[in-house]
């Protein structure tokens, strides 16, 4: 693996231009004996030609290493079909309806199956007994592909002019829902992909008694996106691996004194492209490399990490085209001489660590988020911790930010509400940290240890994904060996 010193050490300034090959007949074609231009001439076009053949094949983009693309079809299916009747019957909504549209879709039309939307369409979703019937009310031009990939049990194509409205007030006129979930919500945001124009022609189409059965779809989308299938934590486990790996490749090239904290995320980014794998969340804070004071969700900068520097990586991919991570490493930078940190730097490493085992002995199914968050709250101020301003942790998966119950909420001593009032289920997966902070730099800055795990809540209790970073990565600076102080 290429060090740092030499991986970024090239600036566009270091490259010397070769010398200007002279061009044209008074040129390269000058330099042949006459008699031999013409046949250059037809070698090149014919060397052009092999070329431009092969490009396709030699920029194919590595094959992602956790989950083809294809995989995630039959999963939606099987979502649709083993997750979203709990998930309705726990919302206590027998009815969904998501309008698709192309350019500006719902940001859940890749989970329903409407990804591909045309012609604005509708999928509606009706509970029957145990089990969920699935119907596209879709532009005919479109039918037929949907009806080949799609992951429902109906689809009716509708000829040009049809008022798609209408239809669906017929069919939930049908259905005699109770409760009729719709995507208007103001605490998801991935709930919340109905426009104005849209609910406004829908209940310009429903019948008085149906428009006063609409209620947000918010419970449902976290009671169905937040549970994951078997096949999907397996997928997040290996994906987890993989990036806790990237990491401790990153710090085994940083050179103290030369390596900046932009130099660890150009090499994460590099090693992305070279695997094939994508973004977990917005491309420019991805990862986040601090080796300073804590700047927060932020991008790395031209900080040049030093001997006593705590560096810590937050960092995701995505696999699959669907399946996020979220995980932090940290390293720290030893003095020269030096063959472990000072004592006061391995307690704090130490208080963090233990953070996290407690959040993660609380995280159970039937408690709240919030639960979860106080537990490590009592602890941090036991330890002797600065307040931290960020929750414990989040639901992962789908985005790195995921919907589900939120792991905060207890930071100022108020009742659970919200996201975090959430009760925890089998099968959900969150990334949580385990904090321990003091002042570091200027006036109200700080440094925090954020040991920032994975984890799948079980039957019984939750589980790592992959085994937790006990350690710091230490890295050495050059110079005699002296005893740690």
């Amino acid at each position: 693996m290429v060090g740092f010193a030499r991986f970024f050490a090239r600036t566009p300034h270091d490259f010397t231009p070769r010398a200007s090959l002279p061009t044209g007949r008074s040129g390269m074609m000058a330099l042949l004996p006459e008699r031999t231009a013409p046949r250059m001439t037809r070698v090149r076009h014919a060397l052009l030609s092999a070329l431009l053949l092969a490009a396709p094949i030699a920029s194919a983009a590595p094959a992602d290493p956790i989950a083809s693309q294809d995989a995630w079809p039959r999963i939606r299916k099987e979502r649709i079909q083993k997750l979203l009747p709990q998930a309705m019957a726990r919302a206590n909504v027998d009815a969904w309806v998501v309008i698709c549209r192309e350019n500006d879709n719902d940001p859940l039309a890749i989970h329903v199956g409407c990804e591909n939307a045309g012609g604005t369409a509708a999928f509606l979703f009706l509970k029957q007994d145990a089990a969920v019937r699935g119907v596209a009310l879709s532009p005919e031009g479109e039918a037929t592909a949907l009806r080949d990939v799609g992951p429902l049990d109906e689809v009716v194509p509708l000829p040009r002019g049809t008022n798609l409205y209408a239809q669906v007030a017929s069919r939930l006129a049908a259905a005699k829902p109770k409760r009729i979930a719709v995507n208007s919500s103001t605490s998801i945001a991935v709930a919340d992909g109905l426009s104005a124009t849209q609910r406004a022609a829908l209940e310009k189409a429903l019948t008085p008694a149906l428009r006063k059965k609409l209620v947000s779809s918010e419970d449902l989308v976290s009671e169905w996106l937040s549970v994951k299938l078997p096949e999907e934590v397996d997928i997040l486990r290996k994906a987890a691996a993989l990036t806790s790996q990237m990491e401790i490749e990153a710090y085994r090239a940083v050179v103290p004194g030369k390596t900046r904290d932009v130099d660890v995320a150009r090499f994460l980014r590099q090693r992305m492209m070279e695997l094939g794998v994508g973004d977990a969340w917005a491309p420019d804070q991805n990862p986040n490399v601090q080796s300073g004071p804590t700047r927060g969700h932020s991008h790395a900068t031209e900080r040049v990490i030093q001997p006593g520097d705590f560096i810590q990586t937050d960092f995701g991919i995505r696999v699959g085209g669907m399946w996020v991570t979220d995980i932090q490493r940290f390293a720290y930078v030893l003095a020269p001489g030096e063959t472990q940190p000072p004592k006061e730097a391995l307690e704090k490493w130490e208080k963090g660590k233990k953070g996290s085992r407690i959040a993660l002995a609380t995280l159970k199914p039937g408690v709240r988020g919030w639960d979860v968050d106080k537990a490590q709250r009592d602890w941090m101020r036991e330890a002797g911790s600065a307040p931290v301003m960020w929750g414990t942790g989040h639901p992962v998966g789908y985005w790195a930010h995921d919907v589900g119950p939120a792991l905060s909420g207890a930071q100022q001593g108020k009742p659970a509400a919200g996201q975090a009032a959430r009760i925890v289920r089998p099968g959900q997966v969150f990334a949580f940290d385990g904090f321990f902070a003091w002042p570091d730099g200027g006036e109200g800055e700080q440094r925090i240890i954020a040991v920032e795990e994975m984890a799948v809540v079980t039957e019984t209790g939750a589980e790592y994904l992959i085994p937790p970073q006990e350690d710091l990565v230490l890295i050495p600076s050059p110079g005699p060996s002296r005893p740690v102080p």
